[in-house]
C-alpha cells in the first residue's frame, strides 16, 4: 500500500531515529578510546626486546648503584637521614682508607670521600657497588663527573663548572669544613664570594678531593663494577655544546673495557645514542611533575614526568623517582617491556616501600641488602 505516512507514522519513525543517536556513539567512543591507547603505548614504548637482541644491547647488571659513589658528603646525608646513616658513612669511609684514601688519623672526621669523587668511586669498588655519576662540561671542554651546575652545594664556591677549566676545579677542595653533612656546609659557606683566577690550591700537605676527570674515574673504576652514566644538562635545550658532550662522554666510553649503561632527564642525549650507539643500553630519567601551563618549561616537565617523550629516546630503561613507582606511566613502562630502575631509595623502610615497584636501584644513605 503506497500514499503518504500518516502522523502518527511519521512521529514514530523521528522518535526511533532520535533512539538510534546515542546508539551510534558507542562505536566512536570505543575506537577514539582505542586509538588513544595505542597512541599512549606507542608513545611509552620502549626499545623493543627483537631490536635489542638484533642489535645485542647488554642487559643491565642486578646489583644495588651508589648514587655518586658511596660517599661521607653530599647528597642524601641530611638531618632527615642522620638516625640512620651511621652504617653508611662508617662502610664509605673504611672502604675509601682500604682503597687509599684519607690517610690521616682514623679520628679525623673531616670527609675523605665526597659525593662524585675518586674516592667515593674507589669505595664503592671496594664495597661491590656499581656506580651511578654525573657528566658535565668545563670551560675548557674537559668531561668531569659533578652533579650541580655549580660547586655552591659542594664545595662552597658559587662558580659554575661551565665556567672553570679544569685546572681552576682541581684546585677546589670538595667539602672543605670539618662537618661530614653537605648541607650544613652550603648553608654556612653560602656567602662565599670567589673569582674564578683569585682560587689558589691548599698547601701541598693537604690532601683533598676535587671534581675529577670522568677519564681518570673510569681508570680508578677499571671494570670492576657497572656504572650508569647520566648525560646531565640544564633543562631540555640541544645545542653545539649538548653534542659536544654527548661525543667527549661516549668517546671516553668506547674505549673504555667495562659494564656500562647511560641515561639522561634530556630524551634529545638518549636519541643520540639511539641514532649513534644503538647498542649501548641507555635509559630515560624522569620525575612527575605538577601539571602547568603557565610556560613552556613547565608544560614539558609535566609531559616527561608522563614519559610522553620516550618515543623520542625510546628507552631500554626507565629511572624514575622511587615515590612514583605506583604511577601508571612507570607501571605502563614495565609492562611494555623497560626496566624500572628507582632513584633514590635513602633508607631501608623507602626501599622496602618501592621494591614491588622496580627492578634495579640507585641508593644512597644507608646500607641496602637484598631482600
Amino acid at each position: 500500500m503506497t500514499g503518504k505516512l500518516s502522523k502518527r507514522q511519521v512521529a514514530a519513525n523521528r522518535q526511533g531515529k532520535s533512539a538510534a543517536k546515542p546508539k551510534s556513539l558507542v562505536p566512536r567512543v570505543l575506537l577514539a578510546g582505542a586509538a588513544l591507547a595505542c597512541a599512549g603505548a606507542w608513545a611509552l614504548a620502549p626499545h623493543s626486546r627483537v631490536e635489542r637482541e638484533r642489535k645485542n644491547v647488554k642487559k643491565m647488571p642486578d646489583v644495588f648503584y651508589a648514587h655518586r659513589g658511596l660517599h661521607d658528603a653530599g647528597s642524601g646525608l641530611t638531618k632527615q637521614y642522620r638516625g640512620t646513616d651511621g652504617d653508611y658513612i662508617e662502610l664509605a669511609r673504611r672502604m675509601a682508607r682500604k682503597a687509599g684514601y684519607g690517610t690521616g688519623p682514623e679520628n679525623d672526621e673531616r670527609p675523605i670521600a665526597p659525593e662524585n669523587s675518586l674516592a667515593a668511586f674507589a669505595a664503592a669498588c671496594e664495597a661491590g657497588y656499581g656506580i651511578e655519576l654525573d657528566l658535565q662540561l668545563t670551560a675548557d671542554n674537559k668531561v668531569v663527573v659533578v652533579h650541580d651546575p655549580d660547586l655552591l652545594r659542594v664545595a662552597g664556591c658559587p662558580q659554575r663548572i661551565a665556567d672553570l677549566t679544569y685546572d681552576q676545579l682541581r684546585h677546589i677542595p670538595l667539602f672543605p669544613n670539618p662537618s661530614v653533612y653537605g648541607d650544613a656546609e652550603a648553608e654556612a659557606l653560602s656567602e662565599v664570594e670567589l673569582e674564578a683566577e683569585k682560587i689558589m690550591p691548599l698547601p701541598q700537605q693537604s690532601q683533598y678531593q676535587h671534581v675529577p676527570l670522568f677519564s681518570d674515574v673510569l681508570k680508578v673504576v677499571a671494570g670492576r663494577v657497572p656504572i650508569i652514566v647520566e648525560y646531565k644538562f640544564e633543562g631540555h635545550t640541544w645545542g653545539p655544546r649538548e653534542r659536544l658532550l654527548m661525543e667527549s662522554g661516549d668517546k671516553l666510553l668506547r674505549a673504555y673495557d667495562g659494564l656500562y649503561v647511560v641515561e639522561s632527564f634530556n630524551p634529545l642525549a638518549m636519541r643520540w645514542y639511539r641514532n649513534n650507539r644503538p647498542e649501548v643500553l641507555r635509559g630515560q630519567l624522569a620525575v612527575s611533575a605538577p601539571f602547568s601551563g603557565k610556560s613552556l618549561d613547565g608544560f614539558v616537565a609535566w609531559i616527561a614526568g608522563k614519559l610522553g617523550f620516550n618515543w623520542i629516546s625510546r628507552p631500554d630503561f626507565v629511572a624514575y623517582d622511587w615515590h612514583g613507582g605506583h604511577s601508571p606511566q612507570v607501571r605502563a613502562a614495565r609492562g611494555l617491556g623497560a626496566i624500572p630502575v628507582a632513584w633514590t631509595p635513602r633508607s631501608a623502610e623507602e626501599l622496602a616501600r618501592c621494591r614491588k615497584d622496580f627492578d634495579r636501584f640507585i641508593f644512597e644513605a644507608f646500607v641496602p641488602s637484598e631482600g
